[in-house]
């Protein structure tokens, strides 16, 4: 999928047969999200797509599931997150953080297990019971990639960020096909790296809107690094789950 796959596992099965069967499957789980979505491969149903080989309903079911999830983020944000561009189809957007998602389930089949997975910087983390401690994942700063901005525990949920400092201008605002300036970069939290994934990146193509816009969606909470550095936190410190994550990180995220 063009980017770095990385795995964690800690415990029962962190160094078996078991494990090395489940990050297999992970792969494969990627390897094929890779087949069917690549903008790259001419083979893939993407490609056909755009060719006009195909229509969406002669492709695998996956396909029509992540156009829907697509289709709802463009609503959802107002049009700054669009799959269809003026080139055609690229769900690129949305497969990451949904093919990650995805081949996360194959190792939460490991009893006791607590593990990490890292797809280009987006992480799905699990722990298996009580007393295992939370994952910390480092948020980079933007301006400061060999720095961090922020240390995030986490036991059972997503983290993505979206951001120009590591790929260049590969983020655009579909409305206009700029890419935004006001933002340094952006990480959301949710239970769902899908989500995760599809806020982050529509947050930055909405630009000086983004931060609002999170600020008005439930269940999100992470940190927006602006073009001057400025750090600003948002979240629904109402639910639990958020609210022990902001206090955990809150020293650290405070706003210059």
């Amino acid at each position: 999928m063009g980017m770095p796959v990385s795995l964690a596992l800690r415990g029962r099965h962190a160094d078996d047969d078991l494990a090395a069967q489940a990050w297999a499957n992970a792969l494969e789980v990627l390897r094929t999200a890779d087949r069917v979505f690549s903008t790259y491969r001419p083979d893939s149903y993407i490609s056909r797509l755009n060719r006009a080989e195909l229509t969406v309903a002669d492709c695998p079911p996956e396909v029509a599931e992540v156009l829907a999830l697509g289709e709802r983020a463009r609503v959802e944000s107002r049009g700054a997150f669009d799959v269809r561009r003026f080139a055609g189809l690229d769900p690129s957007g949305v497969v990451k953080g949904w093919a990650v998602e995805r081949a996360a389930q194959a190792l939460a089949q490991l009893a006791g297990t607590d593990y990490c997975l890292s797809a280009g910087g987006d992480m799905v983390c699990q722990v298996s019971g009580p007393d295992s401690p939370a994952w910390r994942i480092g948020i980079e700063d933007p301006h400061q990639p060999d720095k961090l901005a922020a240390v995030v525990p986490i036991r059972d949920g997503a983290i993505a960020t979206s951001g120009l400092h590591r790929r260049g201008d590969h983020i655009t605002d579909a409305r206009t096909g700029v890419t935004p300036t006001a933002l340094a970069s952006v990480t959301v939290i949710h239970r769902s790296l899908t989500q995760a994934d599809i806020d982050a990146t529509a947050a930055f193509a909405l630009g000086a809107d983004g931060l609002a816009w999170l600020r008005s969606r439930s269940e999100r909470t992470g940190l927006v690094v602006l073009a001057d550095g400025t750090r600003q936190l948002f979240g629904d410190s109402t639910r639990a789950t958020t609210s022990s994550i902001m206090s955990a990180v809150m020293g650290r995220w405070a706003t210059k």
